[in-house]
C-alpha cells in the first residue's frame, strides 16, 4: 500500500472522528446539548433576590419578561424569577460556568425550565458553544454531562480509527 494512500486514510480517519465528536456523526446519541442556567432549589430567597437585583441591574440581563404582566412574571415563585434572570445573564455573558454562579445560587441543567408562556432561551440559541464545566446540578432534574457516556465513545472511536489506520500503514 502506498504511503500517500495510508496517510490519506489516516487523515480521513482523524477528520471523521473529529466530526463525530462535534456531533456530526449522526445517530448514536452525540450532538448538541442545550443548557440553561437556573436558581438552585436550596438557595435562600434573600440571596436569590439580591442576585436578581444585580443581574437585572449592573449585570445587564434582559429582565423585561419577569416584570408584572409579562409571561415570566410569578410573584409567588422567586426561583422561577431568578432562573429567568440568571439564564438571560448566562446567555449574554459567554455561557461559561462563571456566568452561571451567582454566589453559588445557580447551576446548569439540560432540562428546559420553560413553563406556560415563559420560554427560556438555551445555550443552543446562542453561539452553540459551551466553554465551561458542566459538573454542577440540581439533583434529579439535571445531568452531569462530564460523566456522560458520550465522552468515552469519542475516545473509543479515536482508538479504533488509529488502530485501523496503523494496521493499514504497516
Amino acid at each position: 500500500m502506498s504511503p500517500k494512500f495510508s496517510l490519506s486514510l489516516l487523515l480521513f480517519s482523524l477528520i471523521s472522528t473529529l466530526c463525530a465528536a462535534q456531533g456530526g456523526g449522526g445517530g448514536g446519541g452525540g450532538g448538541t446539548v442545550q443548557l440553561w442556567c437556573v436558581a438552585k432549589n436550596n438557595a435562600e430567597d434573600a440571596a436569590l433576590q439580591s442576585a436578581i437585583d444585580w443581574a437585572c441591574g449592573p449585570g445587564g440581563a434582559n429582565c423585561g419578561p419577569i416584570q408584572p404582566g409579562e409571561p415570566c412574571y410569578d410573584a409567588s415563585d422567586i426561583q422561577k424569577t431568578a432562573s429567568y434572570a440568571f439564564n438571560d445573564y448566562f446567555i449574554r455573558h459567554g455561557m461559561t460556568e462563571d456566568a452561571c454562579n451567582f454566589d453559588n445560587n445557580a447551576a446548569l441543567i439540560s432540562i428546559n425550565p420553560s413553563h406556560g408562556g415563559c420560554k427560556f432561551p438555551s445555550s443552543k440559541n446562542g453561539s452553540g458553544n459551551f466553554s465551561g464545566s458542566t459538573n454542577v446540578g440540581l439533583g434529579p432534574a439535571s445531568e452531569d454531562l462530564s460523566s456522560s457516556s458520550y465522552i468515552p465513545r469519542i475516545y473509543i472511536l479515536m482508538a479504533i480509527n488509529l488502530l485501523f489506520s496503523s494496521l493499514l500503514i504497516l
